[in-house]
């Protein structure tokens, strides 16, 4: 079954204490070494006048961001919609076909080297979305580290229609 991250967006205070647990979980710096560049949270704080909600990809199964890759860097496995690094161009196809907004295009330092021989770093531009906290054994960093229990994981199985009763 896919997981995906969801939210009760009455309860969000806004503080973004997601966003730094998910940037954090993605980083190989410590929070007081990160510059705003370094920065690149997975989840995002969406606020209007005094409402906030936290917004995160929600692991579509058709997947339009997967569809529309045209290189195959995002793949759609049995547990998440995932994004392979490697194969990615940084076309942005992904953006205009995700229908919630929640995919990214952020620039990160890699090394580059022809025959070998190092030549130096570049910028290189990827595609990043939600993973779920793939790496992290414990779950999504972001869902831990909400101090007003917003965020919650919820299987495929457990999302239901408004209005619609589960029958045991």
């Amino acid at each position: 079954m896919k997981k995906r991250i969801a939210a009760n967006p009455g309860r969000c205070i806004g503080c973004r204490t997601c966003e730094i647990a998910c940037a954090l979980a993605h980083s190989e710096l410590r929070i007081e070494d990160m510059t705003a560049s370094d920065f690149k949270a997975r989840v995002a704080i969406l606020k209007y006048e005094d409402i906030s909600t936290p917004v995160a990809c929600r692991q579509c199964e058709d997947a339009p961001c997967a569809a529309a890759c045209p290189c195959g860097a995002i793949v759609v496995n049995s547990e998440s919609v995932t994004v392979l690094r490697h194969k990615c161009i940084g076309c942005k196809a992904c953006i205009m076909a995700c229908p919630y907004g929640v995919m990214r295009v952020t620039s990160h330092r890699v090394r580059r080297t022809v025959c070998g021989k190092p030549l130096g770093y570049s910028q290189k531009a990827l595609a990043q979305k939600c993973d779920l906290c793939a790496s992290v054994p414990e779950g999504p960093s972001c869902v831990r580290a909400c101090p007003t229990n917003v965020l919650f994981v919820v299987e495929d199985e457990t999302v239901q229609p408004a209005g619609t009763v589960a029958f045991q």
